[in-house]
């Protein structure tokens, strides 16, 4: 699973290359976007860069919208979004690279391990704001959420609120890793994550079953757990030169592998089943 540590940025900024004369003769280029997507995106650009020396990317978050503006303002090559498209962005080019489960965790000390999706669904509406009402302790449920515009937010909105608006009293957070941080150090938290982000960091969370459901990577292959998202790169155009040269690594076996193995499911085979 990825393990925190400095990721190996090889990267030169944007207005670095202009002034270079980098333009469209230099081998870099910019991927933007989901925080959900991004620690995945820097491993695949470690290993493309070992065999690859002097193909500079620059990996950056800002989360899935901001990487869609990003393209679509032309400071980045690459969007990188764990949502769908929105009908005003339907004209990018884009492809999914992999899917990826999304976790609602709660803390280990917390007893409770299963909910319905109805009662994630209230928790987060505050029609429930307490953990004795779910077979817990006495205690007031303290709701962590993402910022506006996060992918990981827009896919917990579709795919448990069914229309029905997050409480404004969640805590906010603008990274998968934060909200992991506050879940980790808080036994009254739930928040929802990547599920291949559930089992790094130095202090562990747990992801709750749904519906009697775990929430594994198998069972989403299976069709039984059904949070799942998207892991999309969007473009302007269909990609050429370096930028292709990157995703058809992606979708090659040693990418898939990679993905793979670092909890995602693969789009273009290589499921390591």
């Amino acid at each position: 699973m990825i393990k925190t540590k400095v990721v190996l940025l090889i990267s030169l900024c944007i207005t670095f290359l202009t002034a270079c004369g980098g333009g469209s003769n230099s081998a870099a280029f910019v991927i933007a976007g989901s925080t959900s997507v991004q620690p995945y995106v820097e491993i695949l650009v470690e290993e493309y860069a070992i065999h690859n020396p002097g193909k500079y990317i620059d990996v950056q978050g800002g989360g899935s919208s901001a990487g869609i503006q990003a393209v679509e303002s032309h400071t980045a090559q690459i969007g990188m979004s764990s949502r769908n498209l929105r009908d005003t962005e339907e004209y990018l080019w884009n492809e999914r690279i992999a899917k990826d489960g999304l976790a609602i965790i709660i803390n280990p000390n917390n007893p409770v391990s299963d909910l319905t999706l109805e009662e994630i669904r209230s928790i987060y509406a505050a029609d429930i704001e307490n953990w004795s009402q779910l077979g817990g302790l006495d205690a007031r449920i303290h709701i962590i959420t993402r910022e506006e515009g996060s992918g990981t937010r827009s896919a917990f909105e579709e795919l448990v609120m069914d229309e029905r608006r997050i409480t404004p009293r969640a805590i906010v957070q603008d990274s998968n890793g934060a909200v992991r941080q506050l879940v980790a150090d808080d036994p009254f938290s739930i928040g929802f994550i990547s599920l291949g982000l559930v089992d790094i960091g130095e202090k562990p969370v747990k992801a709750l079953r749904i519906d009697g459901v775990a929430a594994t990577r198998n069972n989403v292959l299976n069709g039984d757990y059904k949070l799942y998202r998207s892991f999309l790169f969007v473009s302007l155009e269909r990609p050429v030169g370096s930028v292709i040269q990157f995703i058809d690594f992606i979708r090659s076996p040693e990418g898939q592998r990679i993905m793979s193995e670092e909890g995602l499911i693969p789009e273009f085979g290589a499921h390591g089943d």
